[in-house]
């Protein structure tokens, strides 16, 4: 029978774990043509996670873990996961039921019947989300489409099935600032796009704070695009143009009105004006020099302190 990979990355996700299992377990015994593994992702969890995954892994052998030494966020999960699942077929989703399992065998279908190297979703409204964080979400989504050559759907979520060898691409990118959307859209494949009404969580409360997700979205631009490089020489072009009109503007004041004191506030307007656009492109520089720091330390994107095999 083919294999499907489940990959779960899991943060205090105590109150959730039961409750998804439940559902999903249900979802696989419908799909029996299937042979599944579900591979959760210990990311570091301060609840008791751990423990419920121990549980589940001592009474299911499908059901296998990975435990990091401490908290890397999502993304590093999510690839932990990926390295990890040793299926035909993989899917990516959340444990806390935002991403229906009951997707899963149309999901499966769009891929082994329909053609598809990919299945993934999408949301077609964002209820019981903040107006605010609504509008930033879809505003992020038009500007990071204009700016790189990345495909990304408005909506897209990380709940997707992909085939083997849509997996082995994602791995081949050994980039340390991952931006899994982006990486998702860069290696193509064909893909369906399968839409969804937003779900609330069934437990536990959201990890993702407006000031998280406005730092992950800087992640994604700078890992996917370089116009804001551009943007910055933009800048000092347009400032040495204003600084040069406004110097002709004050010798011929000058040399008609004879009064080359007048003028203090727009020059201390001037001044702020131009140390702030030179804030900026540094600003912009260091992002992408911080990141190309980062990556040139070759540090391991996640340590694995357990697994269902025991401690390492």
């Amino acid at each position: 029978m083919p294999k499907l990979s489940v990959v779960v990355p899991c943060y205090n996700e105590e109150a959730a774990l039961p409750l998804f299992y439940r559902e999903i377990t249900r979802v696989a015994d419908e799909m029996a043509e299937v042979d599944f593994e579900f591979v959760f992702i210990d990311d570091g969890s301060k609840d008791g996670t751990l423990a419920e995954l121990r549980r589940l892994a001592a009474a299911d052998k499908r059901v296998r873990y990975v435990s990091f030494s401490r908290n890397f966020g999502k993304e590093a999960g999510m690839l932990a996961g990926l390295e990890a699942a040793t299926g035909d077929f993989v899917a990516l989703m959340d444990a806390d039921l935002q991403h229906p399992p009951a997707l899963l065998p149309a999901l499966y279908r769009a891929v082994t019947e329909e053609g598809y190297d990919c299945a993934a979703t999408r949301r077609v409204t964002r209820e019981g989300e903040p107006p605010v964080r609504s509008f930033f979400a879809r505003l992020f989504y038009k500007l990071i489409n204009r700016i790189s050559d990345t495909d990304i759907v408005d909506g897209a979520c990380d709940y997707r099935l992909m085939r083997r060898a849509v997996v082995d691409a994602i791995l081949s990118m050994h980039e340390y600032n991952r931006f899994s959307k982006g990486i998702f859209g860069w290696v193509g494949f064909r893909t369906k796009w399968v839409p969804f009404v937003n779900v609330e969580r069934v437990a536990g409360e959201t990890k993702w704070s407006f000031w998280k997700l406005f730092c992950y979205s800087l992640e994604g631009i700078v890992a996917f695009s370089t116009v804001p490089l551009a943007l910055a020489s933009v800048l000092g072009v347009i400032v040495c143009l204003a600084a040069f009109v406004f110097v002709m503007v004050v010798l011929i004041k000058t040399l008609i009105f004879g009064d080359p004191v007048d003028g203090w506030p727009s020059m201390m307007c001037g001044i702020l004006f131009l140390g702030g656009v030179q804030l900026l492109c540094i600003g912009i520089l260091g992002q992408y020099l911080a990141k190309t720091y980062l990556e040139t330390k070759h540090r391991p994107v996640y340590l694995v302190r357990e697994t269902e095999d025991g401690v390492k």
